[in-house]
């Protein structure tokens, strides 16, 4: 998948990955501001959507869940079954995030993005313990588990707070509109679009994984930042484009305190299905 802007409106070669924004602001170039709308034009070569239930809206989620996972590793297929399975949940969203760091092993993974890697790093930074493997899991940006452990998952679920910044997600045609809520005294973070494929099908050809055919749920195809946040109401426009074939049928929008490259708790998300 691309994300390219119209000429008119803005550029975004630097915003496909969460990991870009800081050489963005290294060579100067110009940040995305809420009076700009981005274009995002999106495409998927070379895998297949899996025939599932369409995707479900999920407006004020208890949990965003992200799994960083490799089709390169033998360890990860029960932990990509598991965020099958927690995606059906109504208060949780689930996001798959594949990683790059394994495909010396010599299956090169369809799905990863070299910044779910430097977003990972980042979270293992922040955390202070380092600890960057597959399947991992974090919860609401706080709370590291192994992807598969699904008693620890329970556990965190059960006990984790509920990101409190309401978000909403409408979209008009091409259009998309977000609003974020207020929340006076809250950390200043930044609000994220990530278009997603909720269900991929890959047949792996190599690698510790070969011959199987592993679906994958709610698959994060890019990343786009829509702008800061400062704890008042805000709002947000966005123009999305598919072409023929691509998979994408959903956005999660979310806000995530500190910055990409020291990312903090996320304090609001949505997840939206598109027409």
């Amino acid at each position: 998948m691309s994300v390219h802007a119209a000429a008119s409106t803005f550029r975004l070669p630097d915003l496909i990955d969460p990991s870009c924004r800081d050489r963005a602001t290294r060579i100067g170039l110009v940040r995305l501001v809420q009076l700009l709308v981005p274009v995002l034009v999106l495409t998927m070569p070379g895998t297949g959507r899996a025939e599932e239930a369409p995707p479900k809206p999920v407006t004020a989620p208890k949990a965003i869940i992200e799994l960083f996972t490799s089709q390169g590793c033998s360890a990860c297929p029960p932990a990509d079954k598991l965020l099958g399975e927690i995606a059906e949940r109504p208060d949780v969203i689930a996001l798959t995030l594949a990683v790059d760091y394994w495909d010396y092993l010599g299956w090169k993974d369809t799905l990863a993005k070299h910044g779910h890697s430097q977003r990972q790093k980042a979270y293992a930074r922040v955390r202070g313990d380092g600890k960057m493997f597959t399947p991992q899991a974090v919860v609401n940006g706080r709370v590291m588990a192994i992807g598969s452990d699904r008693a620890t998952l329970e556990r965190t679920l059960s006990a984790i707070a509920r990101p409190a910044v309401p978000v909403t997600v409408e979209h008009e045609g091409e259009r998309l509109k977000v609003k974020v809520g207020a929340a006076p005294g809250s950390e200043a973070g930044e609000v994220w679009l990530c278009p997603v494929a909720s269900s991929m099908k890959v047949e792996i050809g190599r690698g510790e994984n070969e011959g199987s055919t592993m679906t994958y749920h709610n698959v994060v195809r890019g990343w786009v930042k829509l702008g800061d946040w400062n704890g008042s109401e805000a709002s947000f426009d966005a123009t999305l484009r598919r072409l023929p074939g691509d998979p994408t049928d959903a956005v999660v929008v979310f806000i995530q305190s500190g910055s990409s490259a020291e990312p903090g708790a996320i304090l609001g998300a949505s997840f939206q299905p598109l027409p």
